[in-house]
């Protein structure tokens, strides 16, 4: 079933130009356009379905910067500060609070590397604090056992992953921008070898700026432009209960179960970094540059099944400007959810934190985790259409660094002074071995 998403109302009057067209109104594509739009420029933002429908709505809604890449840590920092100001600027509520981040383990090997990071992070001005057995325990009286030790993450948060997203459309729309649903992009025209326009199922936006921010989509719409974007995507499925009377804490990770307080008062619960591999196409296509990646994570990952193929986000083939395209066929990615992982992430969650035996569960789905081989976005101009700009495959981070991306876009666009160093999300970092530099801080 869908994630719990709220509803924007938005216009079906179609432009005909534009300064900038985003491609994908997920968490990126919503903060592209905002901060565009902040800066006066006439924004056209396409979704294909609804605002925020896939992966968007469909994660746990942590924005962190505890055990972060140290490639994505600044956009990470930086990203904290942005979720709290847009409350201000914007008057609209996307749920975020600095509630801080719990982690607490058994496991030697495990802590020993938080504290790396933790002396990692204190390089960078990251406030990060471990834990021993004594406040472990007490930062984590709810589980009623004993630890080895932990982590908490005073600064970092979490937003709602049900109202984020529609809540930036609305700001947009309060500035003037154009937000249309149910309006496909199906590819792009050039003049000159730069873009020049946006094809969409409902006509033609001339611009000569462009941002795909297409999720799961993004490789297969790169591959109509001729562009070789590596990409493979994980269906993670997950689940929520509903609200009770206990305290428990805010958001708490765990090797077996993660737990995290959602808007309304339940729980969202998920097992980190596990997921279905639903063979396709576009799997066999990348599968040496992910082989790495799939190796490191064999424990958490398992064969799925065809849900891929059905969904059509991984296709190899190409399509027509003039005739309906697969995102068309396919409005939104819900994919089926894998019983398995949810009974057995509820067994352990009831098992971690006993008050949660009280609440029912109140809704399961699945989404679709797009990945780049090292696991690190991809942002930037692409070299081979001017014009056209990528910003795809966060790997599961998008959300939590969602503001900062989008003023990192934004500034690409205009040509302002990077929020960050924009360098190592470049896209023409995938023409280097996939043996090369991977996920690390």
């Amino acid at each position: 079933m869908p994630a719990p998403l709220m509803l924007v109302e938005t216009s079906d009057e179609f432009p005909r130009s534009a300064d900038i067209v985003i491609i994908g109104a997920g968490i990126v594509g919503v903060f592209a356009a905002y901060y565009l739009a902040r800066r006066g420029l006439k924004v056209v933002l396409l979704e294909k379905g609804r605002i925020g429908a896939e992966q968007s709505s469909r994660n746990w809604g942590w924005c962190r910067q505890q055990n972060r890449d140290s490639r994505e840590l600044p956009l990470a920092t930086k990203s904290l500060d942005l979720w709290e100001q847009f409350r201000q600027e914007s008057d609209e509520d996307t749920g975020f609070r600095r509630c801080g981040l719990l982690y607490l383990s058994n496991n030697e090997e495990e802590l020993a590397s938080w504290a790396r990071w933790r002396d990692f992070a204190r390089t960078v001005g990251v406030t990060t604090h471990m834990l021993d057995s004594v406040a472990a325990a007490e930062r984590g009286k709810a589980t009623g056992r004993p630890w080895k030790g932990g982590v908490f993450s005073p600064s970092d948060g979490t937003a709602d992953p049900s109202r984020a997203a529609p809540a930036v459309a609305r700001a947009i729309l309060k500035l003037g921008g154009t937000v249309l649903q149910n309006c496909a992009a199906r590819g792009i025209e050039t003049e000159g070898g730069r873009l020049s326009a946006v094809v969409t199922e409902h006509g033609t936006i001339r611009t000569r700026t462009a941002i795909l921010s297409g999720g799961a989509w993004a490789s297969s719409f790169c591959r109509q432009l001729d562009i070789r974007f590596p990409q493979a995507s994980i269906r993670s499925s997950i689940l929520s209960v509903a609200p009770g009377e206990a305290m428990l804490p805010d958001a708490l990770h765990t090797a077996g179960v993660s737990v995290t307080r959602r808007g309304d008062g339940g729980y969202t619960l998920a097992i980190s970094g596990r997921g279905k591999v639903d063979p396709t196409p576009q799997q066999a296509r990348f599968a040496p540059q992910f082989l790495p990646m799939f190796l490191r994570r064999w424990r958490s990952l398992s064969p799925g099944g065809l849900e891929g193929v059905r969904s059509g986000h991984e296709s190899l083939s190409r399509w027509r400007l003039d005739r309906p395209t697969p995102m068309e066929f396919m409005r939104i990615l819900d994919p089926a959810v894998d019983r398995g992982t949810i009974r057995l992430t509820y067994e352990r969650a009831t098992q971690l934190l006993p008050a949660l035996k009280e609440r029912r569960i109140t809704a399961s789905w699945a989404g679709y985790i797009d990945s780049t081989p090292d696991g690190v976005p991809a942002i930037g101009e692409t070299p081979t259409v001017p014009g056209f700009i990528l910003a795809a495959g966060f790997s599961g981070h998008g959300f939590g660094i969602g503001p900062g991306a989008g003023h990192l876009i934004a500034d690409i666009v205009t040509g302002a002074e990077p929020l960050v160093d924009p360098r190592p999300y470049h896209p023409n970092r995938f023409s280097q071995s996939a043996w090369g530099k991977v996920a690390d801080f």
